[in-house]
């Protein structure tokens, strides 16, 4: 063999052995990386990377992707770089509960930093869109999601009070075919429904054990995961001896028992808890709180505080909601995988912004502040096979979230956002705080309008001209879900009211078309200048009318404003064969402050063929 003239193809140890003098320190090779090519880095954070807490490094990205971590990173001219001191790196945040019916919710997700959405039930015509709108242009500035599309229950079951035609299961014959529907639809995996209400001291109609087994295995022969809806330890427990993956919702009908945890334990389930959820039923002002937080407040228009600050019409006592918690903390130490969870758009929940309530909740049922993190990051990525997200490491998609301070040692300092990317790409927080900003000084301006000329005495129609006509505003129109492509249909007319048929009233009548949309058909009055024209009706704070019907039925009213963008606030009253008078405060709807109001319908959303008469409307 013929040596080099150098030495230094030796190592140290043999350099010695044969004499060749050790090279100085000065000297000794360097082995150095080459330069990064990325288009972001950034330097000298704490990082969290889904796991474990690294004090000091840097993290580079390019095209969306994670492609260096560590200390010193060498990376070439040209990328963008962000200062990471005093602030820590976090992977996004996964939500691993929520429903979702709009883009709307997925832009609210993502600006506080959850860059994924687990979705536990939604129509596929809701879906479909949405997958497009995120895999598209703007889907930049929309949170991910994945589905489970629509839940397996039973007739009259839970997930069937929606108004919503929907599949049901009757038995476990049924299960396959189920299950490769939902696949055709693009379901992500499976949600199945064991609650037969006695969590909540209610009784309704749920899918028998059998028939959940048998979704179980037909769903994992497919590859699917499967999660089951529960709110009593008794389901719980059936639902893990039947296979579940995972269960959503912790029970709220005492602790866990030692046996519960020990079989959670060892079938390797996990448990996505919605304590963000539960514990409003117990806590009614907790999402008022949240809507306070100085951090998070910029970032919630009118409609999200509203939203936060709603309340579920009957709370549990506090002692409910101590049992759930003690059972997350058994859970968690029992070595059982949590996995962050907030079921919004629930009562006082708003997508993203209460996933930092739940984390709140996790530390205070025990979980030390990293695994709180874990289980919105590393721990649903894992379960839900989202092999691309969850973790800062190299390889894996640049969902990322810096926040100011150390969320480690306080799950608080999550809500201080320095900046959000998705898939490498940084939100424009700044521009979205903007826009709230404006929405609320344009509901200073709208506060401050007239109402509109002729509205004083509060009368809106008495339909005693023989004619459809209102005392103020654009009038009534007839109005059914034609506008969203619906096939609803309703007349409008007048009729003579009373024995003596001496006054007027008016009569609403057709067929509310049943799908999978929301569905309606009556009247609407505009009391603006124009059609959905806002008008300032804050002076008054409830609306009256008498009804009633051709026979038992239900008479809906909801509310169009300005400040609610395309969704209304409803009540549903029951309207019998007799005259009586009602009343809806905007109050009882969600604390709505009538400054904007577009629209007042008053008509039927039940399918089916309706025939409803209306007098003596007035605002008071």
């Amino acid at each position: 063999m013929r040596l080099r003239s150098s030495c230094t193809v030796l190592t140290f140890a043999a350099l010695a052995a044969l004499g060749c003098p050790r090279p100085s320190a000065s000297e000794a090779p360097v082995r150095t990386s080459p330069p990064i090519a990325a288009d972001l880095v950034i330097r000298d954070v704490r990082l969290f990377d889904g796991e474990a807490v690294v004090a000091r490094t840097s993290v580079a990205v390019r095209d969306g992707v994670i492609v260096g971590v560590g200390p010193d990173l060498a990376v070439e001219d040209g990328a963008t770089v962000v200062d990471g001191a005093g602030r820590t790196l976090l992977p996004g945040l996964i939500d691993a509960h929520t429903h979702i019916q709009s883009q709307v919710q997925l832009r609210q997700a993502l600006v506080f930093g959850v860059t994924t959405e687990l979705d536990m039930f939604t129509l596929p015509a809701v879906s479909g869109p949405l997958r497009k709108a995120v895999a598209g242009a703007g889907g930049r500035v929309l949170a991910d999601f994945r589905s489970a599309g629509i839940l397996a229950t039973a007739p009259g079951g839970h997930g069937t009070e929606y108004g919503f035609a929907l599949p049901t299961l009757t038995g476990p014959d049924q299960a396959p075919a189920f299950v490769a529907a939902r696949l055709a639809e693009g379901a992500d995996y499976l949600k199945i429904v064991l609650d037969d209400g006695s969590g909540f001291g209610r009784s309704m109609p749920t899918l028998a054990v059998d028939t959940v087994r048998a979704l179980v295995e037909a769903a994992h022969a497919k590859g699917l995961t499967t999660v089951v809806h529960v709110s009593s330890q008794r389901e719980a427990t059936a639902a893990l001896e039947a296979g579940a993956d995972g269960l959503a919702h912790v029970f709220l009908d005492g602790p866990a028992t030692e046996a519960f945890v020990a079989l959670a334990r060892d079938r390797r389930v996990f448990v996505a808890d919605t304590l963000a959820v539960v514990l409003g039923l117990c806590e009614p002002g907790r999402g008022k709180a949240v809507a306070d937080d100085p951090e998070l407040k910029p970032f919630l228009g009118p409609a999200d505080v509203r939203a936060l600050s709603a309340t579920w019409p009957s709370p549990l006592p506090a002692g409910a909601c101590e049992g759930a918690l003690a059972t997350v903390g058994a859970l968690h130490r029992a070595g059982v995988p949590l996995l962050a969870s907030t079921d919004a758009p629930n009562p006082g929940t708003v997508h993203g912004v209460s996933l930092h309530d739940e984390l709140a909740l996790l530390v205070r049922a025990g979980l030390p502040a990293t695994a709180a993190l874990a289980a919105a990051t590393s721990v649903p990525a894992d379960r839900f096979k989202m092999g691309d997200r969850g973790r800062v490491v190299a390889g894996k998609r640049a969902d990322l979230l810096l926040v100011r301070g150390d969320p480690t040692a306080d799950i608080t300092a999550t809500r201080a956002i320095e900046a959000v990317w998705k898939a490498g790409h940084r939100l424009d927080r700044d521009g979205y705080r903007k826009a709230v900003a404006d929405e609320y000084a344009a509901m200073e301006a709208r506060r401050a309008a007239p109402p509109p000329p002729g509205s004083e005495s509060g009368k809106i129609a008495a339909f005693e001209a023989g004619k459809l006509a209102a005392e103020f505003g654009a009038g009534w129109q007839p109005a059914t879900d034609a506008l969203i492509g619906g096939a609803s249909t309703v007349e409008l007319g007048l009729v003579k009211k009373g024995a003596r048929k001496s006054k007027g009233a008016l009569r609403m009548s057709g067929t509310v078309a049943g799908g999978e949309q929301p569905k309606w058909a009556g009247a609407m009055f505009f009391p603006g200048a124009a059609p959905m024209q806002p008008a300032n009706l804050g002076k008054f704070t409830r609306l009256v009318f008498a009804a009633r019907s051709d026979g038992a039925s239900a008479l809906t009213v909801m509310v169009f404003a300005e400040q609610l963008g395309v969704a209304p606030l409803r009540k549903e009253i029951a309207v019998g064969r007799e005259w009586a008078e009602h009343t809806v405060t905007f109050a009882e709807l969600g604390g709505l402050e009538p400054h904007d109001v577009l629209g007042l319908f008053l008509g039927a959303t039940q399918a089916g063929p309706f025939a409803l008469e209306l007098d003596d409307v007035r605002l008071e």
